[in-house]
Order: structure tokens, then C-alpha cells, then sequence
């Protein structure tokens, strides 16, 4: 048991964390602005992609991890288009994105690489470095636990913070609630909700985008197809676990992140088979969302696209 349980695990909770968080908050401005994202899993398939793909290009994982942000705007920006221009079934558009991002990066892959499986491996000094925290990483305590993690996971966790005061401090965070919550009274009021919504969306495709190039570029150094092995839902399930706020998004994927870190830890190390150790963080989530999603209240107006013309 000492072998699964110490204080490395909570360092490696933080790391598995991480695309999650990242994922998560992006639906959040997403799902705060009135427009569903279940989109996320394609958009990370996407930045995870195009950060291995760019960096085998110019061995360089910054500007991979630059382009995969922009990779997940883009695919974001399709999710927005369809959703808010053309008033198509959000989940309808999240789930074909999902679906057309499951095949594309082989496609892609094989034209570039010749494999549809993966990217060529990265060497080590053209994966993102690990980066040591002066004066923290000369406590042992949290030199262990906060010390020698990859940039984006810092990026991961100064953006919950971000989040909030964003969200719930500014006039920005404000309009995007009040197009999320009242589409109509924030018109007459004169904010542009398709504008919100819009400026939503595309900073949940920045945000899952980064969160796919930590997966390729960060925690692996190659894209392997359907690397992030539902993530994306993952990060949706905890959005709603935390009630659509930056703060319980964050505390819910920890608790995934734990799940899968224990998960991995007991590989080898209990005498059960590898397959049932595996699944913990997926059926964690099932029982999180049977237990908690009837006590979770979404946006008023989620999912509903907004029509000016019929006040």
C-alpha cells in the first residue's frame, strides 16, 4: 500500500489533472456563455495533433504548444459558426466534431508520417522541460509535490484563479454569465450575446487545445490516435460536477486525476487484472454524474441558440 499511497502520488494527481483542468475551464467560458461544448474531446485530439506534428517540423515544442492553442480556436471556431451563426443542436455539432477529429489526425498522420497510429517520437530535449520553482523546490515537501512539473500544468493552475476573478470580478465575465443566463435581458441591455458567445467558445478551444499539446508534447513526447481516451467527456463530467464553477471544476479534476493516478499505481502491484484497474476513472465518473448531476443547475439558457428577432 505505501507503494500507491505517498506523496509522489499526489504530484502525479496534479500532472494527470492537468489536461483536465485545462479542458474543463474551457468549457466552463463555454457553457457559462449559453453554448453546450461537448466538442471538447475533438478539440484536444486536435491540439495534441498539432503540437506533435509542429514540433517534428521545427523541434521546437513552444511554438507546437503555440499552434496547437490555435488549432483548438479553429476547431472552436467550426463548434461556434454551426452552434450560434446557424443555430444547429449544439450537441448534434460537439458530437460530429468528436467524430470527424477521431479520423483526421490519421489522415493527416499518414500523409506526413506514413502512419496512421502516430507521430514520429519526439527526443527529450524537444519535449516541453520540466521546470523547477525557485525556493520552492528547496522545501521537500513541496518541492515534491509543486517542483519539476511541466509549464502548461503551472499554466493549468494559475488559470483556475484567472477563472474566477475573469468570470466573476470583471464586466467581461459578467456579460457572459448574463448571455448564459438571459439571452433577452442582456440584448435589451445592450450586450452583443452572439459576440459573448462567440468570445466563449473560442476560449474553450485555446484552453482543451492546450490541454491536448500537454498529452502529446508534455506527458508523451508523440500523438498516438485517440491518445486522450476520453478525456474531453471526463473533463465535461467534472465541469458539471463542479456546478459550472471555476473552483469545483478544478476540486472534481483532482479527484479524477487521483483515480487515474491510483489506477496506474496499482498496475502490477494488486493481483487484479489490468482491464478492471483501468476502467476506475471512467466508472468514477459514471458514479459521479448518477449521484450528482440531478443537484447540478446549468445555465438558464444553455443550449438554447438565441434568436433576436423573436423578443
Amino acid at each position: 500500500m505505501r507503494n500507491i499511497i505517498n506523496l509522489s502520488l499526489l504530484a502525479s494527481m496534479i500532472r494527470l489533472a492537468t489536461p483536465l483542468i485545462l479542458a474543463a475551464l474551457g468549457g466552463l467560458y463555454s457553457e457559462r456563455s449559453g453554448v453546450i461544448n461537448i466538442a471538447l474531446e475533438g478539440i484536444m485530439l486536435a491540439g495534441a495533433f498539432t503540437a506533435a506534428a509542429v514540433t517534428v517540423f521545427t523541434h521546437n515544442p513552444w511554438i507546437g504548444m503555440l499552434t496547437a492553442m490555435i488549432a483548438g480556436l479553429l476547431v472552436a471556431g467550426i463548434h461556434a459558426v454551426a452552434s450560434i451563426q446557424f443555430r444547429a443542436n449544439q450537441v448534434v455539432v460537439g458530437t460530429a466534431i468528436n467524430i470527424l477529429f477521431i479520423g483526421v489526425p490519421a489522415l493527416v498522420s499518414g500523409a506526413l508520417f506514413e502512419s496512421t497510429g502516430s507521430t514520429p517520437q519526439l527526443p527529450r530535449e524537444q519535449t516541453l522541460p520540466d521546470w523547477n520553482i525557485p525556493g520552492i523546490d528547496r522545501i521537500p515537501v513541496l518541492s515534491q509535490l509543486l517542483s519539476g512539473h511541466k509549464p502548461i500544468v503551472y499554466i493549468a493552475l494559475l488559470a483556475v484563479p484567472i477563472t474566477y476573478y475573469v468570470l466573476f470580478r470583471t464586466r467581461f465575465g459578467l456579460r457572459l454569465r448574463a448571455v448564459g443566463e438571459n439571452p433577452e435581458a442582456a440584448d435589451t441591455a445592450g450586450v452583443s450575446v452572439a459576440g459573448m458567445r462567440y468570445a466563449g467558445v473560442l476560449l474553450s478551444g485555446v484552453l482543451a487545445g492546450l490541454g491536448g499539446a500537454y498529452l502529446s508534447i508534455g506527458q508523451n513526447s508523440l500523438f498516438t490516435r485517440n491518445m486522450t481516451a476520453g478525456r474531453g467527456f471526463i473533463a465535461l463530467a467534472a465541469l458539471i460536477f463542479g456546478k459550472w464553477h471555476p473552483v469545483g471544476a478544478f476540486l472534481a479534476c483532482l479527484l479524477f486525476g487521483l483515480a487515474d493516478a491510483v489506477a496506474i499505481r496499482m498496475q502490477g502491484v494488486v493481483n487484479i487484472p489490468v482491464q478492471f484497474i483501468q476502467i476506475i476513472p471512467y466508472v468514477l465518473t459514471l458514479v459521479v454524474l448518477a449521484g450528482f448531476i440531478g443537484r447540478a443547475i446549468p445555465p438558464r439558457a444553455i443550449g438554447e441558440p438565441y434568436v433576436k428577432e423573436t423578443r
